[in-house]
């Protein structure tokens, strides 16, 4: 069996915080947003060149309009990295930049990468919660409809199940 590498944390950034359709950020694409972010982390790292990155991962909670497609390709190419760079984007809803970190953690510690650009971008204002048109499935609303729940609800449950 192989050895499992230790997978380490370079650097870290994070854009500000928006209030969706009220705030400073609500005319800024996420793609351009995410892509200033990783460029300005890289540009703080002058001894670090870019083409050792092997992977960006990014998660999208609602990967459609200004975050559609392969968002992360576009925000890669968009900061700066060489195109042969790959990059993809991950859903897991509200923890799709968390399992973006934990996949990059994981591809080094098995040695299919050695570097990799890690995170997660949405834009509230552009796509709104639920997405652009949400169609639900009739057979699940009848037969089971805790699938479709919001996360509002879902806290809203956790913290009354564990009494927080």
């Amino acid at each position: 069996m192989p050895e499992i590498r230790d997978a380490v944390l370079v650097a870290a950034r994070r854009s500000a915080v928006g209030r969706a359709i009220k705030g400073t950020l609500r005319n800024t694409r996420p793609d351009d947003l995410a892509s200033q972010v990783i460029a300005g982390m890289l540009d703080d790292l002058p001894k670090f060149p870019r083409a050792i990155v092997d992977d960006v991962i990014l998660g999208c909670a609602m990967p459609e309009a200004e975050q559609g497609l392969n968002v992360a390709r576009v925000v890669a190419l968009r900061a700066g990295l060489p195109i042969e760079v790959a990059a993809m984007t991950i859903n897991r809803f509200c923890s799709s930049g968390l399992q973006a970190i934990a996949s990059c953690a994981e591809r080094v510690m098995v040695g299919a990468i050695d570097c990799a650009i890690a995170g997660g971008l949405e834009s509230m204002s552009m796509v709104p919660m639920g997405g652009n048109k949400a169609v639900f499935n009739p057979a699940v609303v009848e037969e089971q409809p805790e699938l479709y729940i919001s996360m509002g609800l879902t806290a809203e449950n956790v913290a009354r199940k564990y009494e927080v």
